[in-house]
């Protein structure tokens, strides 16, 4: 086939991901999309990948990628009419621990909300479903039905059948070999003829970074991977398998020991046995190791030294194992993300470049994967929230080292528990604030926010600061008697947070104010105030939220969240008008929260600023003999003011404000305080997934403004017709525990919405969880049911106020 001079999309890389990004564009109208693969389809990770089909993620977006996909493979061969190899065996996980059967609830929980059902089980129930089974310190598992494996071979042949056949067209042995930009379209280079075109997709698997490269003078930035390598191998055939598969008409159940980190599955009449070691390695990341130009349908040299101790944990748990000799061994390259999900999305800084790469595993996520990437590329947007796989999640700190320690770390700890205290340590410090020295000295434990270092909590002399003492799913712990007293020293008095990496951007130039106002809902505030800013997509969903300081007419500073800081920036840059100027001043300046009753009382002695500004006013002025900008809002609910300075100025501030009595207080008591004065966290409570009304925002949507910002008409439609959903705050009756992110919010035996975001709150001494339920669920009184690890609390509706001063009283003093 001859390459094509245009073509609406390219897309780089043929293996699952490429090819099902190319089925979805094809099947939903947009044909005119070339694939371009170097050598055979599938001939990187997908050919030497187990296949295994798993429903089961900790991350709702994830699972929710996965259920797409195994429904879209389960048809598949009759869509296409194409033969495919996936036996739906089932799994088995085991658990070892009280912790993993909770973790296990609580997936089960988010699975039954998205039409799924999966059973827990007692060590009896495991035996009964797989009678080879040892039961030797397991506290139970977890049946997951629709589980198995799939040839990745046949399901990539029959993705791209499907693409052909909707009219798109595959180039195999057609290396793309660079990029181009010319007139406001791409040009895609190969060895064969250039193809022009409006929209490119790296979708090049372990090759990514090297694509990726191809960007970098366009606005690009080294893509965040590394290369592991994985082995898993094959048995020769056990007799007793085949006897039982005969008697049975069907596979053994695909078995996960997620506590020691393997996998075990029938192959034929063996087994598989694919082990994530601790000791494991990274490839291709010595200068005397160098990624080879193309290492298609390669496989590294064998090394089962190092999966020793997991082979005999696996031979204990199913002795059968160890009857027969291995077959083959199967040692190859797959890419990892820092946090081990893929990159699926724009391409940070990179106009009309999409991502779909660094899947560990591909074959299970390939079919949602590339649903999500064709709505990206189509629509600008995606069904479901899918902020865990974007690819500006990361940002400026993600150099190599930090991608091969965070690889190692992630891999090793493949199948670890992710529980809400728990810091993962390896390839931290990547930037630091000019005060970190001191607040660890006063006892600061940190947590990283977009590579900030900022203080969770403070621990005092004779704490378990330990790692292991956070591996609970536990309120409980030695941060919590912590954290209560800075939720009181802030209540009572005042404390300050160091909240570096706050995101900060400058916009200004003649015509800004206009523009912005064509961004967002909501009104402006005026010259010396602030206020915050939502912006709709064109659905009426909530895309981002900034706090709007207003300088001049047309001079403005806006703030979100550290971890928006590129998602953020692209949003104003992406049709930032021509005189308009917009800079990203996250690394110059830093912010210090100042909050409690007697905040004002100590500024009073640092600064000469009018502290009898109202609330949300802002000034320039001096404090500590230092220049800097006093922001009268709380996001701590209390009397008090942002201080944002320089860098370089920071510290003698901070110090000041020490020496004045503040108590340092962290991030875990920031949270218990923002609930309960119901203040929103964004791509928890703020996601795509909602409408501005449906997050109970409607007094930031004017409707009435002449502007014609994103989503308007779909905001006044809904104002008519009414919300399908409402924003609701809870009181939970929840014990000790509290309700991760996607809990299941019950009326009867039926769910009716999700939590959002839940903590404690100290001045209001309860649980509080926020939460979206069925519209007509969300009045005052209404009594639900929240789903905690697999046991439902009473949850009772709030008022639509503040729990904690619901007239904002303190807050104005």
């Amino acid at each position: 086939m001859s390459v094509p001079s245009t073509a609406r999309v390219v897309i780089v890389g043929g293996g699952i991901v490429g090819v099902s990004t190319l089925y979805h564009l094809a099947k939903n109208g947009w044909s005119d999309c070339v694939l371009l693969e170097k050598n055979e389809l599938t001939a990187g990770s997908t050919w030497h990948a187990a296949g295994n089909c798993p429903n089961f993620s900790g991350s709702y977006g994830i699972m929710n990628m996965q259920r797409y996909a195994l429904e879209l493979y389960r048809g598949l061969a009759d869509e296409v009419d194409y033969p495919l190899n996936y036996h739906v065996s089932g799994s088995l996980r085991l658990a070892h621990s009280h912790e993993r059967m909770m973790e296990f609830d609580h997936v089960a929980g988010m699975a039954r909300h998205m039409g799924l059902e999966m059973d827990m089980c007692t060590p009896q129930q495991l035996q009964e479903r797989y009678p080879f089974l040892e039961l030797h310190d397991l506290e139970g598992g977890l049946w997951d039905p629709l589980d198995g494996d799939i040839d990745p071979a046949q399901v990539t042949q029959a993705l791209a059948k499907g693409a052909r056949t909707h009219g798109a067209k595959i180039l195999r042995f057609t290396p793309a070999t660079g990029v181009s930009r010319e007139n406001g379209e791409w040009i895609v280079h190969t060895e064969k003829g250039d193809i022009r075109c409006e929209y490119v997709v790296n979708a090049a698997g372990y090759y990514a970074e090297r694509v990726g490269e191809w960007f970098l003078p366009f606005g690009g930035r080294q893509v965040p991977m590394a290369v592991m390598s994985h082995q898993y191998f094959l048995t020769e055939p056990v007799p007793e398998i085949a006897e039982w598969s005969e008697k049975n008409g069907r596979k053994l159940p695909l078995l996960r020991d997620v506590d020691t980190s393997y996998y075990l599955r029938q192959e034929t009449t063996g087994f598989n046995l694919g082990p994530y070691e601790r000791n494991c390695q990274t490839a291709w990341t010595r200068a005397d190791d160098p990624m080879p130009d193309d290492f298609s349908f390669q496989l590294y040299p064998d090394d089962l030294d190092r999966l020793e101790w997991y082979i005999e944990d696996a031979m204990a748990r199913v002795p059968l194992l160890g009857t027969q000799g291995v077959s083959r061994n199967i040692n190859g390259p797959i890419p990892y993300a820092p946090d081990g999900l893929p990159m699926v999305g724009p391409m940070p800084g990179v106009p009309n470049a999409f991502e779909a790469h660094t899947f560990t595993f591909g074959i299970a996520q390939g079919g949602g994967a590339g649903k999500v990437a064709a709505e990206w590329i189509m629509h600008g947007a995606t069904e479901w929230d899918m902020w865990c796989v974007d690819p500006r999640r990361y940002t400026d700190y993600t150099d190599k080292q930090y991608c091969i320690d965070k690889a190692k770390e992630v891999y090793g700890h493949e199948y670890a528990m992710h529980f809400p205290h728990h810091e993962w340590p390896a390839a931290r410090n990547r930037k630091t604030s000019p005060n970190n020295d001191r607040i660890l000295k006063l006892g600061g434990q940190m947590g990283s926010y977009n590579g900030w270092e900022r203080a969770n909590w403070f621990a005092k002399p004779g704490d378990d600061a330990s790692e292991e003492a956070t591996q609970t799913w536990s309120r409980s712990g030695p941060w919590e008697p912590r954290g209560r007293e800075e939720c009181e020293a802030v209540r009572d008095t005042v404390g300050v947070l160091d909240l570096c990496g706050f995101s900060r951007f400058s916009l200004s130039g003649e015509g800004a104010a206009e523009w912005l106002r064509g961004k967002i809902a909501g009104g402006l505030p005026k010259s010396g105030r602030m206020n915050l800013g939502y912006f709709p997509d064109n659905r009426g969903r909530v895309l981002t939220e900034m706090s709007i300081i207003r300088h001049g007419d047309d001079d403005f500073t806006l703030i979100t969240a550290a971890v928006a800081q590129w998602h953020d920036f692209e949003v104003l840059k992406s049709d930032l008008p021509d005189g308009l100027t917009l800079a990203d001043r996250t690394r110059d300046m830093t912010t210090l929260i100042v909050s409690g009753p007697k905040s004002r009382d100590l500024l009073s002695n640092l600064t000469d600023a009018d502290l009898g500004l109202g609330w949300l006013t802002h000034q320039q002025t001096t404090v500590a003999g230092k220049p800097a900008m006093l922001v009268r809002v709380s996001f701590a609910g209390e009397l008090g003011w942002e201080v944002h300075a320089d860098m370089e100025n920071i510290s003698t501030i901070y110090d000041a404000i020490l020496a004045g009595g503040a108590r340092p207080f962290g991030m875990y008591a920031l949270n218990a305080l923002r609930l309960e004065k119901g203040y929103r966290a964004w791509k928890g409570d703020l996601s795509t997934d909602y409408t501005l009304f449906e997050s109970g925002l409607g007094r930031f949507v004017k409707l009435d403004k002449p502007q014609d910002f994103p989503g308007k008409q779909a905001l006044q439609i809904e104002k008519q017709q009414g919300p399908a959903k409402g924003f609701v705050t809870l009181t939970v009756d929840a014990g000790d525990l509290d309700a991760p992110y996607m809990s299941s919010i019950w009326k009867g035996d039926e769910i009716v919405g999700e939590v959002t975001s839940c903590g404690w709150g100290y001045r209001v001494n309860t649980c509080i969880a926020l939460g979206v339920v069925r519209s007509g669920l969300d009045a005052p009184g209404t009594d639900l049911e929240v789903e905690i690890y697999g046991q439902r609390y009473k949850a009772v509706v709030q008022p639509d106020q503040p729990l904690w001063d619901p007239e904002n009283e303190r807050l104005r003093a």
